[in-house]
């Protein structure tokens, strides 16, 4: 394998349309709400994306240097791990992913916001900081809280609050129009793609000592978890699309949970963690539908 294609390998493109949900679905309120601006749009995906191969790229490189990325890992080989890029190409990699994203970062700001609302671009810009502080720490260094059962947390608010809400306001400079419970939908979704991928690792993961929620709850009660998980993100979705009194087409994007109902089932059922990983391609995929259903379907408003 070549170098471009390890670094298509470490990027995991297949991350790539769940980091976009929540920018779709911010999106989505604020076509609805007349607010919405296609400079903001594309600068708020190129971010999004941006923000998600940098947090990759780290958790490649924390998980290979910590040696928990080694020959008895489940999913899918990691650059690092299989040799295809070394340590510091792929510290050089996110380093340069951050700075690259941060100026991206911004220009939306700047669009967004201009000269005339300083504090509000300070604000957005320090996010932006977190956001990058966010996606290295998950697994770089001593203190990672990835391996301290806190990558839920940070998943849920940079996934689903940060970036609808966030995202929402970049376009409206406002908090209202029950944009909460649609951040909250998707929080959960994106959270519980983790969770299944913390779920698939989990008795490897505690051989290393990361210490996900998978690992501390333990296999019964992580499933009632992953349960909890979806039906927060149905009733969620449903209390959004009531409360902004959307039309009947908008509810199609309901359709997206239908796999999630089946995912619940089935990973209730399981008994090898290891056959986990088709269903998080599901949930990822089903979250990204959602969104973009929704977003579709605002501009018949």
């Amino acid at each position: 394998m070549n170098k471009l294609n390890a670094w298509i390998s470490a990027a995991r493109l297949r991350t790539l349309p769940l980091s976009m949900s929540g920018i779709l679905a911010g999106s989505a309120v604020a076509v609805r709400t007349q607010d919405f601006s296609l400079p903001i749009f594309i600068l708020a995906l190129a971010t999004t994306l941006g923000f998600q191969v940098l947090s990759n790229f780290a958790n490649d490189y924390g998980d290979g240097v910590k040696g928990t990325d080694n020959q008895d890992r489940v999913g899918p080989k990691r650059a690092l791990q299989s040799g295809l890029l070394t340590a510091k190409e792929l510290k050089r990699g996110m380093i340069v992913t951050a700075i690259t994203t941060l100026f991206v970062s911004s220009l939306l700001i700047f669009t967004a916001f201009g000269s005339e609302h300083m504090v509000l671009s300070f604000v957005f810009f320090n996010l932006g900081i977190a956001a990058i502080i966010a996606a290295v720490k998950y697994t770089v260094g001593a203190n990672a809280y990835g391996y301290r059962a806190m990558g839920d947390l940070f998943v849920f608010l940079f996934f689903g609050i940060v970036g609808v809400v966030g995202c929402y306001f970049l376009f409206s400079k406002s908090l209202g129009n029950s944009v909460f419970f649609l951040a909250i939908a998707i929080g959960c979704m994106s959270t519980a793609v983790l969770n299944l991928n913390n779920m698939r690792d989990q008795f490897q993961d505690a051989k290393v000592q990361k210490n996900t929620l998978a690992v501390v709850l333990g296999p019964k009660k992580i499933k009632m978890y992953h349960g909890f998980l979806m039906l927060s993100a149905l009733v969620s979705a449903l209390v959004y699309l009531v409360a902004s009194q959307a039309k009947p087409m908008y509810y199609t994007a309901l359709i997206a949970f239908i796999p999630l109902v089946l995912n619940v089932v089935k990973v209730y059922n399981n008994e090898d963690p290891a056959t986990l990983d088709p269903e998080l391609k599901k949930i990822a995929l089903s979250t990204f539908v959602f969104a973009l259903l929704l977003f579709v379907t605002s501009f018949f408003n």
